[in-house]
């Protein structure tokens, strides 16, 4: 046995919820650009969880479960009450969603229907845990979520308390379809190895939220504007991002394991990022971010990923750098419950083989004498 290290090109398993072929990435063969420009998140909730685009009342009914079941347990947000102030906001979400399978009575109930339900149940919860945890930090109460809403209105609603502006809600609502769904990736792995062994939905998405939290994961866009932060202005973009590359230091999200010819997904952020800069009359982090763009592509040949424009999009929607993590895993919750039906309906233990390379032919020594 010889092993690929991060198992790059090795196929795991077969799966019919997302391709990435030739560069072009599809959810249940449909282009993400065009789910992108013309289909809205819950849309492309349905899609993964069933298969096919929802009629408008199959739509109307996912949207009224989804409003049913945002309602977080009044224990659970009990418990958000008594993290640490400090505390990481994905580890704190890790902690939340793994205690919600407490107050739910079917958490072990393995059948198809209640599988889906509890997948419904966490793409609801999600972001209103998300929005309690953020406002609980601030010293305010948490707001309650509406019913009859899109997920992206019902998030900057909890998150504000105000209803939000349209035009955010579309940023949004697109960033979380672009974000849904993205083949094998190291979450996505994680939830399924982790349900593999027949364990429940939510141990399977806590897993993915472990994986995520990770800066070469969903970390990656809080980085990008770390590094924003850290520049400061437009003036003083090259003689960093130079300085960087003279010192052959990583720039963040550039690159991708599976693109080679630039990420599809990155175009919409990226006129997303300059139309929401025009709305609010602030270019600076866009033309900063294109300016990076034309540095890295044109000295290393790298192109930017799903993460580079979307932190500066989350920036001008005012949301807190240390949400935009979370926020990924809102839309991921989706292809990752999508992915653990899937895995459920065709299982089997998940236990791939290690090269051994430590010492050999030892003997134990008598304590003793050691």
């Amino acid at each position: 046995m010889t092993a690929t290290k991060g198992l790059e090109g090795i196929v795991a398993t077969t799966s019919s919820i997302s391709s990435i072929i030739d560069g072009v990435l599809t959810y249940r063969g449909f282009d993400i650009d065009d789910l992108a420009e013309n289909a809205s998140f819950e849309e492309v909730a349905y899609l993964l969880w069933y298969g096919k685009l929802p009629t408008q009342s199959e739509l109307d009914g996912l949207i009224k479960r989804l409003g049913e079941n945002a309602a977080v347990p009044a224990g659970v947000i009990d418990q958000l009450k008594l993290y640490p102030k400090n505390t990481n906001s994905m580890a704190a979400l890790r902690t939340a969603v793994s205690s919600l399978a407490l107050y739910d009575e079917s958490a072990n109930d393995m059948s198809k229907e209640a599988n889906i339900q509890k997948a419904i149940k966490l793409q609801a919860q999600i972001p209103t845990l998300i929005a309690a945890f953020a406002r609980l930090r601030e010293g305010k109460e948490p707001v309650a979520p509406k019913a009859g809403v899109s997920i992206a209105t019902n998030f900057l609603y909890m998150l504000t308390g105000q209803e939000p502006d349209q035009v955010a809600v579309k940023a949004l609502d697109q960033a979380l379809v672009l974000h849904a769904d993205h083949e094998l990736n190291a979450s996505t792995f994680a939830a399924r190895v982790t349900v593999a062994t027949l364990s429940d939905i939510y141990s399977g998405v806590t897993s993915a939220i472990g994986a995520l939290k990770g800066p070469l994961h969903g970390g990656a866009n809080e980085a990008v504007m770390v590094m924003l932060e850290e520049i400061g202005s437009f003036a003083n973009v090259e003689p960093f991002i130079n300085a960087k590359l003279a010192n052959k230091e990583k720039i963040m999200g550039f690159g991708h394991r599976v693109y080679k010819n630039g990420d599809p997904r990155a175009k919409h952020l990226q006129k997303m990022s300059r139309e929401l800069g025009k709305l609010t009359g602030n270019m600076e982090l866009y033309e900063m971010s294109v300016k990076i763009e034309e540095l890295v592509t044109g000295q290393k040949g790298l192109k930017p990923n799903v993460d580079f424009y979307s932190a500066s999009v989350y920036t001008t929607l005012q949301i807190p750098r240390d949400l935009f993590t979370p926020i990924f895993a809102i839309s991921r919750a989706s292809g990752w419950t999508a992915h653990i039906l899937e895995q459920y309906d065709n299982n089997r233990l998940i236990r791939p083989r290690a090269e051994y390379t430590g010492p050999v032919d030892q003997k134990v020594t008598p304590i003793a004498q050691r």
